[in-house]
């Protein structure tokens, strides 16, 4: 099995809520509120789950972006949220983000070379001619013709905007890619272009990867292994393959019945969530998913379920399956 590279335990954020003159603290936004995982070199995780269950927030903390609440990252054996200034910067290097959107992600002032080779002069790789030898070489790899250099983002389409993008964030030779929902606004006509080039560089460049999305057919394409996540937790974690074929979760299983299928002789009982997303500012007893849940149980409403491992590889928080 390969190296962990990656390994997070018991993270949490929570945002105080203040009110009054004197701005005391009167509750707290649990945003992101006991995650733990592990990524092996070269593996392709997936984070799905509706607005606000705190999947960017974890992106962000994983990067050291957001300090926590409590809880751990290590990256390569380190643990990120114990490093100087200094080290942190180094091991920045080693990390990238694809941004959701790639209209307000470049700066409109840069050019292409200035957008793409600013991490090289950060990071004190290359300047002058090399910095544009290095950019131009990028702009192959992405498929972009090299006298793109001279021109700036308004001149670019989405697709192209979101290709820049990426060859910004590898550029400096990063080994973990964070992608947060990096192709939801582009039109759909050339989301699988972006997507075969995210793969391709994922495999030539041996990275690991982070990937987050609404679109559960896009995740099932890139991912080795998907986390469900609600209100802040995850509620299951398996293979890629395990999660879409059997889905164990009921609020997994209401996700995955809600794809499109054009196989009309495959009918399943869909499964209709009931209610909105309680609060995170107070989010409720027992199983977060209770309130909207088909199976409730007495026990759900008073006791949080552990997230164990019911076979090997799949995790579950559900008193279902205890």
């Amino acid at each position: 099995m390969s190296e962990t590279l990656l390994e997070v335990k018991d993270l949490k954020k929570h945002y105080p809520v203040r009110k009054g003159v004197l701005q005391r603290i009167v509750a707290k936004v649990h945003a992101v509120d006991g995650v733990s995982f592990y990524l092996k070199q070269k593996e392709t995780l997936g984070i799905v789950g509706e607005s606000g269950c705190g999947k960017t927030t974890l992106l962000m903390m994983i990067q050291r972006l957001i300090e926590p609440t409590s809880g751990s990252v290590s990256f390569n054996g380190q643990n990120i949220f114990k490093l100087s200034r200094n080290e942190l910067k180094n091991l920045r290097r080693n990390m990238a983000m694809i941004f959701q959107d790639p209209y307000s992600s470049l700066d409109p002032r840069m050019t292409v070379a200035d957008i793409i080779g600013e991490p090289l002069e950060v990071q004190g790789i290359a300047k002058g001619a090399k910095k544009l030898e290095i950019v131009k070489e990028w702009l192959d790899r992405v498929r972009l013709p090299s006298y793109y250099i001279y021109r700036y983002p308004h001149q670019l389409s989405g697709g192209e905007k979101q290709r820049v993008g990426i060859a910004r964030a590898l550029v400096a030779g990063a080994r973990l890619l964070f992608a947060d929902e990096p192709v939801s606004s582009l039109d759909v006509s050339v989301r699988a272009k972006i997507l075969n080039l995210i793969m391709r560089l994922q495999k030539t460049l041996g990275l690991t990867s982070l990937y987050v999305s609404h679109d559960l057919r896009t995740v099932k394409y890139l991912c080795d292994r998907v986390a469900v996540m609600y209100l802040g937790k995850f509620v299951e974690l398996a293979s890629s393959e395990t999660l879409y074929e059997n889905p164990l979760h009921p609020y997994t299983q209401a996700l995955m019945y809600a794809i499109p299928r054009l196989d009309r002789t495959i009918k399943k009982d869909r499964i209709i969530l009931k209610g909105e997303v309680p609060t995170p500012v107070n989010p409720p007893s027992g199983c977060r998913f209770h309130p909207r849940c088909i199976h409730i149980g007495s026990k759900c409403t008073k006791e949080e379920p552990p997230f164990i491992e019911i076979e090997k590889g799949h995790f579950i928080a559900c008193h279902l399956y205890e």
